[in-house]
């Protein structure tokens, strides 16, 4: 199936002249698409759709189509749906330094290094998420920094193309909102492709015996940088938002 090869389409390879602007729609909306099922994200469907109006037809149809998929579907089903998709499987993990570091300390300096991204640009996470979700990025590069942002995920490239794999692989009603996210990042460079492959046949790293796991290591208290007030990752502005 097209969902795949490693190599970019035609229609991506134009979608990656996306604007400021664009940029913004198209992080937000995949990770509004992305976020758990609930009540609030069926209300904002139409306006992910309006949104997705302003985007080039590649990274546009595949929002769509996506939050036609969850529109169309019952709450509680999609919430099962979800548990099972990205709980219970772990090439359809969301946490993207998963895919690099699997559950080793290593893994909890990736984490380290997003948060002090967060706190340079003046945002504090909130201690219950910890900073390599998906959504929690995609909402960072579009509503707060959009170059810092952006390079968390193109750093993590390998990891977000095993996800986009795997998913249209499982053929997951969410595949549309991680493609639209590829397509509108650079291809895959370098050794990338390997990397990918690699982690498609071998998967994460596991811990060697006797090292402190991430979740300790990321533990290290809180911190702030100087004289910048945290900020809240504001709502979506989206064009005729209400």
């Amino acid at each position: 199936m097209s969902g795949r090869t490693l190599f970019p389409r035609k229609e991506e390879r134009r979608a990656r002249g996306l604007d400021g602007i664009q940029l913004t729609l198209a992080w937000q909306s995949a990770s509004l698409l992305l976020g758990y099922p609930d009540q609030q994200l069926l209300e904002r469907l139409e306006l992910i759709r309006r949104a997705s109006q302003e985007l080039p037809s590649q990274v546009g149809k595949l929002l769509r189509a996506t939050a036609a998929n969850l529109g169309d579907t019952p709450l509680a089903v999609l919430e099962a749906d979800y548990v099972e998709t990205f709980d219970n499987r772990r090439r359809h993990n969301l946490f993207l330094t998963y895919f690099a570091y699997g559950d080793t300390r290593k893994r909890g300096a990736a984490l380290l290094r997003f948060k002090q991204t967060y706190l340079a640009s003046g945002f504090e996470l909130a201690a219950s998420e910890l900073p390599d979700h998906l959504c929690v990025v995609l909402e960072y590069a579009a509503t707060v920094d959009r170059e810092q942002g952006r390079r968390l995920l193109v750093e993590h490239r390998a990891g977000l193309e095993v996800l986009r794999l795997s998913l249209a692989e499982a053929d997951s009603r969410w595949a549309g909102a991680v493609q639209a996210v590829t397509a509108t990042l650079p291809p895959l460079q370098g050794d990338e492709p390997e990397a990918v492959r690699r982690l498609i046949a071998e998967g994460p790293p596991e811990e060697e015996v006797g090292l402190t796991p991430y979740g300790s290591a990321f533990d290290t208290g809180p911190a702030r940088p100087p004289a910048s007030a945290p900020i809240p990752l504001p709502m979506p502005t989206f064009p005729g938002a209400h």
